[in-house]
């Protein structure tokens, strides 16, 4: 079983990898394989719209970071996304990068576990898991929360460490999650997921 950790901070080792880290060492602990990839301080387009990805089965702009990821994340049992909070919301480049690898990826996310981490100095980081989790729940993945939001509070990775309700935060996330996987898969190996719906209905406001 592994997990993909995302680092959508520029800063390599920032507040963002401190919290990762946290995470990643409970998941360890579990007995979950983990990796985290940093993808902050890359240069990636956005998503454009020309529906090539639904031809070729992957993105237009392959091969580049987001095929690199899709490959890991398709054989991942679970996926935490990390991210600063810029403008009360998640970086850019993080935002850019997931929209073409979720949309463009054909292979399914059902119960791959999800789990949305934020940073931030002081405030924002309500709107930033918002935006974050929705990634999860229109594609059936079973989201793995902690005894508060996902959060972490520092300017370092120093002051993060100092947030101690942050740090106990992101642990009790890492051990909920390797939790959640483990009896997913023991579902499934016992007695298979729940039957997924035959055809995707999608209804236009406007006919």
């Amino acid at each position: 079983m592994k997990v993909l950790l995302i680092n959508g901070s520029p800063h390599a080792r920032g507040c963002t990898f401190t919290a990762l880290s946290l995470v990643a060492a409970e998941l360890q602990r579990e007995g979950i394989e983990t990796e985290i990839v940093h993808i902050g301080h890359k240069d990636i387009r956005g998503c454009i719209g020309c529906q090539k990805c639904t031809e070729k089965g992957q993105c237009v702009f392959s091969p580049d970071l987001v095929s690199e990821v899709a490959q890991r994340f398709s054989e991942a049992d679970g996926l935490v996304i990390g991210s600063p909070v810029y403008y009360a919301g998640p970086n850019g480049t993080l935002t850019a990068f997931l929209n073409r690898l979720f949309y463009s990826t054909p292979f399914s996310k059902r119960f791959k576990v999800g789990a949305a981490v934020a940073s931030a100095r002081r405030a924002g980081t309500g709107n930033t898991l918002d935006q974050l989790n929705k990634y999860f729940q229109i594609n059936e993945m079973p989201i793995a929360s902690s005894r508060y939001w996902n959060e972490i509070h520092g300017n370092t990775p120093e002051e993060a460490l100092q947030d101690e309700e942050g740090v106990q935060i992101m642990r009790v996330l890492g051990r909920n999650m390797a939790f959640l996987i483990k009896a997913i898969r023991s579902q499934q190996e016992s007695e298979g997921l729940p039957p997924e719906e035959p055809r995707r209905i999608n209804t236009n406001f406007i006919r």
